[in-house]
């Protein structure tokens, strides 16, 4: 990797490294190998394109690397992923009152059928239209809970079918309602119970009906009053424990599409309920362990294996939601409202509202679920086949762009809005045996799609022309197809050359060592069939060759750290330079351009041309042409005008300034200490002038490393104030500074004599003192004397 001063930017630059080429790491041996790497490989089928030493692996490379390599366009195997429209009927545009159409005669979704054609890592786009419909048909199911705390429910359903059918005609010119109801598993809350309590399970002088788990009472229909009728007819049941079996209900409503008589139209099931509900493995504790099977066991519609299958599992009822383009609305009292938001997120394209304790707000309920619904579009898949990836972009109303799982989606859409999304599908790998595969993708619950054929580019157009059993693979041991050979089990070598038993033979090794050595293939390279096969690099732009992998093009003399100066190429360690260039890094030019002086000399007729570069034979001449002389006489002068005209404006050339005098840089100093030295790597001269003010100005010039003139100015001249001032001025200062030199001596003088005079008065004063001592009156000492009365002195 190439170090980089900034670290981010240097491990990024190392992991872009370690990557390396794809293609050649493959080691594929076809060209349909070649093209599954990625959509980045291409394969030669030039015959004469591999160089001693090279594997056939190596006819796969990057297009760019195979160019340089010397692969023509028309050599190379490229194959390139493609579509094509199937059916693609534009998107329905009426309004509302037109003529009435069939469901089947109405679009939403453009296209509707197309191919793909798949190169491994080349992703394959489509756009795909979604336009709500206006007066698009509308089926409706209300499965209610008929357990005993919704007896005032049922009370204000039985009223639900005239006044829904007026709501919806606001919507929808064509729209039908159904009627299903749901209680419990019969098993379940009423193992202990007597046969009695199971025929009249309400207590009192309450009249209920028997438990049962579901019940398809009324069969989708446009008849408002019919609905009334049967609904009134309904009574009420009951349980003992509070989670109802409405998962049972859920499944059979969308399992039994022709008792139902579901059409493919916006399928809406309504589920009221004011209590919770059992879900899968909770039949074990009635006994019943089979697991739901999904399946339609309607029968006088009455649904008739409750007692035999477990109830659903949510991912179960999600799915066959799904593939029955069912949206559902959860109509449940306040007390659930946590529990079903719960299951909303688990259950794509639903809702749940709020249930007044007695179902009065059903049918505003309905309308704000149904326009929550049909507002927002969501895009779903089949399965993938292995290997195959989908990606989505929406581009939704005031210009709003998703992306990623957002871009699936779009909310907010109104009856007549157009939305967009943007379908990328690639493949990661061919699937066994090349077969196609069919992928669906719809609007969740819309029962329009888009059909998908994909097909898979496995192999290389020149396959077809493949030659089998070839005498060019060693007579007949492989295929010769895409200017290579495809060797048969048990066969291998460039030309299919020797078995598989063979490649460790001793005597096969020793073809592989340069001069008898013990190196095989220089250790660069694999003896296979006694040929060496060179091993490839990490670039690859750097590449191993000869017979016995003895040669490099990446190992060649460098200049300006680029292999051979960048003027040539590198083959077998040495570099083959370009015209006009030679030396061992190519780094020395034949050419003379770059040594011509300004009078079309080379060299200014002072020096030789060397490599592109001037070599100065007279001393006193430098620069890159020789034509620079700092000490030759006349150099400043030369200059004198054109610095006096564009540092301050005055000269004989301040008219003609702009045209005589841009050949230089200018640049202003304040101070000549400011001014360049000598001593740096180009000519400098010094140079001071007087201009017609009789002002001294200071400059420097000099010619750069780049050729080019630069001259530095001090910014002020130096210039006299007045003919006599200077002499005067002088002359007082030094007068005064004399006289007060004097005086301060005269004053120093007279100051040391009458010092002297004063100590010398202190001195004889000090002779003449006569001093007196005398005790004071008032001291005591502090020491006491006391005598021992009894001491004799001896």
């Amino acid at each position: 990797c190439v170090p980089n001063s900034k670290l981010t930017l240097k491990l990024i630059v190392c992991l872009v490294c370690k990557k390396g080429n794809e293609c050649i790491k493959a080691n594929v041996k076809s060209c349909g190998e070649c093209i599954q790497v990625g959509a980045k490989c291409g394969w030669c089928t030039d015959p004469e394109f591999l160089k001693q030493g090279e594997a056939t692996s190596t006819r796969c490379d990057e297009l760019e690397s195979l160019r340089k390599r010397g692969c023509g366009a028309a050599k190379v195997e490229n194959p390139r992923g493609s579509q094509r429209v199937l059916k693609n009927t534009p998107v329905t545009n009426r309004n509302k009152g037109a003529d009435k159409l069939k469901p089947e005669d109405i679009t939403q979704i453009q296209p509707q059928k197309l191919t793909l054609s798949l190169r491994s890592g080349e992703p394959q786009s489509f756009n795909l239209k979604f336009k709500r419909a206006e007066d698009y048909p509308i089926d409706l199911y209300y499965l209610m809970d008929l357990s005993f705390s919704m007896k005032d429910d049922l009370e204000n359903v039985k009223n639900l079918g005239t006044q829904l059918m007026l709501e919806m005609a606001k919507i929808t010119s064509d729209f039908r309602i159904g009627f299903g109801s749901f209680v419990e598993k019969t098993v379940m809350p009423y193992i202990s119970t007597t046969p009695a309590k199971l025929l009249n399970p309400c207590t009192g002088d309450q009249n209920c009906t028997s438990p049962f788990s579901y019940k398809n009472v009324l069969k989708l229909t446009s008849n408002g009053r019919k609905f009334n009728t049967l609904v009134g007819q309904q009574q009420i049941s009951g349980n003992l424990d509070s989670p109802e079996g409405g998962f049972d209900a859920i499944m059979q409503v969308a399992v039994c599409g022709d008792d139902i008589g579901w059409r493919n139209v916006t399928r809406l099931l309504v589920f009221s309920t004011d209590a919770g509900f059992h879900f899968a493995g909770d039949g074990k504790l009635g006994g019943i362990v089979l697991p739901n099977d999904g399946k339609c066991h309607l029968e006088n519609n009455m649904y008739t294996m409750s007692h035999y299958y477990d109830y659903p599992s949510i991912a179960h009822l999600v799915q066959k939601l799904s593939d029955n383009n069912i949206q559902t609305i959860f109509a449940v009292t306040e007390e659930f409202q946590p529990v079903y938001k719960e299951l909303k997120n688990l259950i794509p394209k639903s809702a749940v509202g709020t249930l007044s304790a007695n179902s009065s707000n059903v049918i505003n309920l309905i309308i704000d679920a149904y326009n929550s619904l049909s507002s927002e579009v969501i895009l779903e898949n089949s399965k993938l086949p292995d290997g195959v990836t989908i990606t989505y972009q929406s581009r939704c109303k005031n210009g709003v762009i998703g992306e990623g799982e957002m871009g699936r989606k779009c909310s907010n859409i109104s009856i007549g809005d157009e939305v967009s999304f943007t379908i990328s599908i690639t493949t990661k790998q061919c699937p066994k045996m090349g077969k196609s595969e069919t992928i669906k993708i719809k609007p969740l619950g819309f029962t329009e799609e888009v059909e998908i054929a994909l097909n898979f580019i496995c192999e290389c157009d020149c396959h077809k022309d493949g030659i089998k059993n070839s005498e060019i693979c060693h007579n007949g041991n492989g295929t010769f197809e895409c200017g290579a050979c495809r060797c048969n089990d048990g066969r291998i070598g460039r030309q299919c050359e020797c078995s598989t038993n063979e490649v460790t033979s001793e005597d096969l090794d020793k073809n592989c060592r340069k001069d008898n050595g013990t190196d095989i293939c220089s250790n660069n390279g694999d003896c296979v069939c006694g040929t060496c096969e060179c091993k490839k690099r990490e670039n690859p732009e750097e590449r191993y060759s000869g017979k016995f992998c003895e040669c490099d093009n990446f190992n060649c003399d460098r200049s300006n750290n680029k292999l051979c100066g960048g003027h040539g190429r590198c083959e077998c360690r040495v570099c083959i330079c370009d015209t006009n260039w030679t030396g061992s890094a190519c780094d020395c030019s034949l050419g003379t351009t770059t040594c011509l002086a300004s009078n079309k000399q080379i060299c200014n007729g002072r020096g030789t041309c060397e490599c592109g570069t001037c070599k100065c034979t007279d001393p006193k001449f430098q620069g890159p042409t020789c034509e620079i002389c700092p000490t030759c006489p006349g150099v400043c002068t030369e200059h004198k005008e054109c610095v006096q005209c564009r540092a301050f404006g005055t000269g004989e050339k301040k008219d003609t300034c702009e045209r005589d005098c841009s050949y230089f840089n200018l640049i202003m100093v304040k101070h000549r200490n400011e001014l360049p030295q000598p001593g740096q790597a180009f000519p400098l001269m010094h140079c001071k002038e007087r201009d017609a003010d009789d002002c001294w100005f200071y400059y420097t010039y000099a010619v750069n490393n780049n050729t080019e003139k630069e001259v530095h100015v001090v910014e002020k001249p130096d210039c006299p104030e007045g003919p006599d001032i200077i002499p005067i001025v002088a002359g007082v200062v030094a007068g005064i500074v004399l006289i007060g030199l004097a005086l301060l001596l005269i004053w120093k003088l007279l100051m040391i004599i009458h010092d002297r005079r004063e100590f010398a008065k202190f001195e004889k004063e000090k002779m003449n003192a006569k001093w007196d001592t005398g005790e004071n009156p008032i001291y005591k000492s502090a020491v006491t004397t006391v005598v021992n009365p009894k001491y004799e002195g001896k």
